[in-house]
């Protein structure tokens, strides 16, 4: 049964601070929270991509991808040295290889390119690389944070494969549309 939320506020951060999972009170400003905050940012981002796309295998696994950054920020949002993991905090399990393997099956169906691509391309394809770079950086506050706490190593993994994912799912949406790629060609003009 889900809780109904009965209340949106709660005055509890007006100072600066707010709680984890288990209770521990920590600034806004810490690690931890830069860390699932930016988790939380990608997952409105791919929110985003996902009315985008239309109905079908792309879209059932951006939206479970977003249902698992749920369980990486309850993960990010406890301190393992004070409080265990609850189940929610736990990928499901096969997540990361999922990942791995839709990955090989997209770069498969592309065609061989040399170069680094410029962002862009279709809108569909434009916005997977803001969730890519919006990834990249959840994943350098993850490391941030793990350099100070204890994160469960399958946490960084999963958000590594993911920004692989996002940028053979930008190919492939480009490639799906007819859309060319653009290649960095070293010329600014």
């Amino acid at each position: 049964m889900v809780k109904k939320i009965t209340k949106v506020y709660t005055r509890g951060g007006d100072k600066g601070l707010t709680s984890l999972v288990g209770g521990q009170r920590v600034s806004k400003a810490s690690a931890r929270l830069e860390s699932y905050g930016t988790v939380d940012e990608l997952s409105s981002h791919i929110g985003l991509l996902a009315a985008m796309l239309p109905d079908g295998e792309d879209k059932e696994l951006v939206q479970r991808i977003q249902n698992c950054l749920f369980n990486v920020c309850t993960n990010l949002a406890t301190d393992q040295d004070q409080t265990p993991l609850y189940p929610s905090a736990h990928l499901p399990a096969g997540e990361i290889e999922r990942m791995e393997q839709e990955v090989d099956r997209i770069m498969a169906m592309l065609p061989e390119r040399q170069g680094f691509i410029l962002p862009g391309g279709t809108l569909a394809a434009a916005q997977t690389h803001v969730c890519r770079t919006v990834c990249r950086r959840a994943e350098r506050r993850i490391v941030a944070l793990s350099e100070e706490a204890t994160i469960s190593p399958e946490v960084l993994q999963y958000i590594n494969r993911l920004s692989d994912y996002f940028f053979v799912l930008a190919k492939k949406l480009n490639f799906i549309a007819g859309q060319s790629e653009k290649v960095w060609n070293n010329v600014c003009d």
